[in-house]
Order: structure tokens, then sequence, then C-alpha cells
């Protein structure tokens, strides 16, 4: 019985220390996966001297991480520029325009920023695109898109059919212009006409002073069209056919930022916001993002292709 006692305890005993070299083991290849992925990536170690990436996929809103990202960027000493590889369709008037001021401010700190159009970079996201020191596209980019989009819907004729009345109570005759329960007025449809048109001379005044071209030869293919990234380097939209290899090899022969300098990914996004978004992203980007977050009612540049 005695016996039968101390083999029981015995293998109880080497149950824990397997358990505890298991639990070892688990960690060291966690540890080692984490600082593989950190090395891959380029990361390089902090305060090292590397160049930033910054991705900007999907639509465009007033992303307040990403602005503050790029502010922490453009005071880093460590960091020697920034490449902005952009995927997106368009996005807000003022989301454009908040991302567009952030880069333009590290730009004007000193530190490059080049920017890589990839599948799509129209709208809002060329106007992000203006904003660096030279942008490289590929031949089949869709870009360009200089125009501003608002939408709306009348049902009111609808609501008629099935005997449902809306009562609207403003303070003025403009405050629900425009809204789906009643036709557009002539007055509400020259007000928000004006303020389109004003939001349209602000993007065209962005591409102009981002890229050194007339007011004229901007407004000629500023009236909301889409252009293949090789029809936009024709009209001087673009700078160059390429991606990231051949943005290195610039910034490397004019900015004097070396080829072999790490490059370390801007996160801007939490662990769990980043495995959600990775679980659900062609559902989400095609039925969420894209129409409901570009086609909904809200003044923005959309790709309309």
């Amino acid at each position: 019985m005695p016996l039968e006692a101390d083999l029981l305890i015995d293998r109880r005993r080497l149950k824990r220390r397997l358990a505890l070299w298991r639990a070892l083991a688990v960690l060291l290849v966690v540890a080692g996966a984490a600082f593989a992925a950190y090395r891959s990536a380029g990361a390089g170690l902090p305060g090292a001297a590397h160049l930033s990436r910054l991705t900007v996929e999907g639509v465009i809103g007033d992303d307040r991480k990403v602005i503050e990202a790029l502010d922490r960027m453009r005071k880093d000493s460590s960091n020697r520029g920034v490449i902005v590889a952009i995927d997106s369709p368009g996005g807000s008037a003022g989301g454009g325009e908040a991302l567009y001021a952030a880069l333009n401010r590290v730009r004007q700190s000193g530190k490059p920023v080049v920017a890589v159009l990839r599948g799509t970079a129209a709208s809002a996201g060329y106007m992000a695109a203006v904003a660096s020191d030279r942008i490289f596209t590929r031949e089949g980019t869709v870009t360009g898109s200089i125009g501003v989009l608002l939408q709306s819907f009348d049902a009111s004729e609808l609501l008629d059919r099935l005997g449902v009345r809306p009562e609207l109570l403003t303070s003025g005759p403009l405050k629900a212009q425009p809204n789906p329960f009643q036709p557009l007025s002539p007055e509400g449809r020259e007000a928000i006409m004006r303020v389109i048109s004003d939001l349209h001379d602000q993007f065209v005044a962005k591409v102009v002073a981002g890229r050194g071209l007339e007011e004229a030869a901007v407004r000629a293919v500023a009236d909301g069209r889409v252009l293949t990234g090789r029809q936009a380097l024709e009209r001087r939209l673009v700078d160059a056919i390429g991606g990231e290899p051949e943005a290195r090899a610039w910034l490397a022969a004019e900015k004097g930022v070396p080829e072999s300098l790490p490059v370390r990914d801007v996160e801007t996004r939490s662990m769990a916001e980043r495995l959600f978004r990775s679980a659900f992203q062609g559902a989400a980007k095609t039925l969420l993002s894209e129409w409901l977050g570009v086609d909904w009612p809200f003044p923005v540049w959309q790709l309309r292709p």
C-alpha cells in the first residue's frame, strides 16, 4: 500500500514537471514567432533609424489614431521618412482633408513622404497622395476621381402610397435639405450645390499645390473621372510607374535614405481590431465599407467607375 502511494506521488510530480516544461516551450515558441515577425517586418531595435510605412485601406474617415501616428512620426528623430501605401476608393471630405494635412506636416518637417498607389487610390485616396514628395503607381491602378458627391434619396411618393405622412419641424427652410421624406427644393438644391462647389474648389487647390500644376490643367480632369495609373502619368497627376522597390530607390537617390534601412509598419489598431478586420475583411469591405461608408448620404469623394 505505501509503495502504491509513493508511485502515485511520483507520478503527480512528474506530471507537474511536464506541465511546467510544456508551458515554457509554448512561451518560447510564441516569443520566437513574435521576434521573427518583428525582424521580418524590418522593425529593428527601438530608437534605431528606420522608414515608416503607413497603409491606408478602405474608406477614409477622420481617424484620430492615424493622425496622431503621423504626428509622432514627424517628431521621431529616428524616423527617416514615410511610405504611404494607398488602396482606397475615397472617403469623407473631412477625412481626406485631415489625412492630407497630417502627411503635409510630415513633408514640411523635412522628412520625405512617398506615396505608393496600389489597386485603387481615388478621390480622398488620391488627395492623400498629393501631399507626398513623389507618387508611384501601377499602370492599372484606378486613381483620379477628383470630385465631390453627395447622395440622398426621395421616398416621399412611396410614403404617400403607404399612407405615411412625415412631420418635419425645422428652424429654417434649408435645415432638412436634403432628406428622404420630401423632394429637394430649388433653394435647397442651390445651397447644397454651393457647398459641393466649395469642397470641389478645395480639392482642386490641394492638387494644384501638391502637384505644381496649373489650375486649368487640373480642372480639365477634375470632373470626377477615374484614370488608370498610365493615364494619370500622362496628365502629371503622378510621377512614375512603380511600387515600393522603386520608391525605395528614389528615396536613396534623391533623399539619401539608404535602401538597406529597415521599414517599420505603423499599426493604429489593437490586435483584436486587426483580427476582426482580417476575419471579415471581404464581406465588410464590400458591403459595409464601400457601400454604406461611401454611398451613404454624406459629402464624400467617391470612386464612380
